[in-house]
């Protein structure tokens, strides 16, 4: 695979990323990078089988050590500085982009484990063990944003409007987001919004940024 430069981020994202701790900040960037990455496999993919190849491509690099992986992608090299012995969060991303190829069609079920696995990575953002109600409440949050994103983005209004069904399925335990993650509480503020709002874009609207404001402070 020819290595590629990162791609430009969506304004949700570049704002999760500001209101994001130091520590949070790169690994944030660097998985949101390889999530359009993927994003893009998938869009192109015409033939199931070539999709599924070029998502093989990246998983099998991210099972290898970091010294056995191709060097020279700006998001692969990134990943080994700041995902290392965390890779299995974005493998998980990896399997559930792939699934939008291997459907015969998107119906609740397929929408849930995309959801599930695309969003996966914010419970390895945190330095803290991911365990228990923290675990849940950051694999809600991932799933909530796993799923408006791709609804807001996919051309079929079928589709999208099962992608927004599921996601406005998915529940959060009580809880707040840790601080320092204020960032992904801002993605998941902005896409309950969204999907209330019938799966529309995340920053449409002029009630977008407030509402990640409030998320930011209140992490609830």
């Amino acid at each position: 695979m020819t290595p590629e430069a990162p791609d430009p981020l969506s304004p949700e994202a570049e704002l999760a990323l500001a209101w994001s701790g130091p520590k949070v900040r790169a690994p944030l960037s660097i998985a949101l990078q390889l999530d359009r990455r993927l994003a893009r496999i998938v869009g192109r993919t015409q033939e199931p089988v070539l999709g599924q190849m070029r998502l093989a491509w990246w998983r099998e690099a991210l099972g290898k050590p970091v010294a056995g992986r191709p060097r020279g992608d700006a998001v692969l090299d990134g990943i080994g500085r700041l995902w290392h012995g965390r890779e299995a969060f974005l493998v998980q991303m990896v399997d559930g982009w792939e699934v939008l190829v291997t459907a015969e069609s998107l119906g609740p079920a397929e929408a849930a484990v995309f959801g599930e696995g695309r969003g996966a990575f914010f419970a390895g953002l945190t330095d803290m063990p991911a365990e228990g109600a923290r675990a849940a409440r950051l694999a809600a949050a991932g799933r909530r944003w796993a799923l408006a994103d791709a609804a807001a983005g996919v051309s079929d209004p079928a589709e999208a409007a099962v992608l927004a069904e599921a996601g406005r399925a998915v529940t959060a335990p009580a809880g707040r987001i840790p601080r320092p993650l204020a960032g992904l509480a801002v993605l998941e503020a902005l896409a309950v919004r969204a999907l209330a709002r019938g799966g529309r874009p995340l920053m449409e609207g002029r009630g977008a940024s407030l509402s990640a404001l409030r998320a930011a402070i209140f992490r609830a």
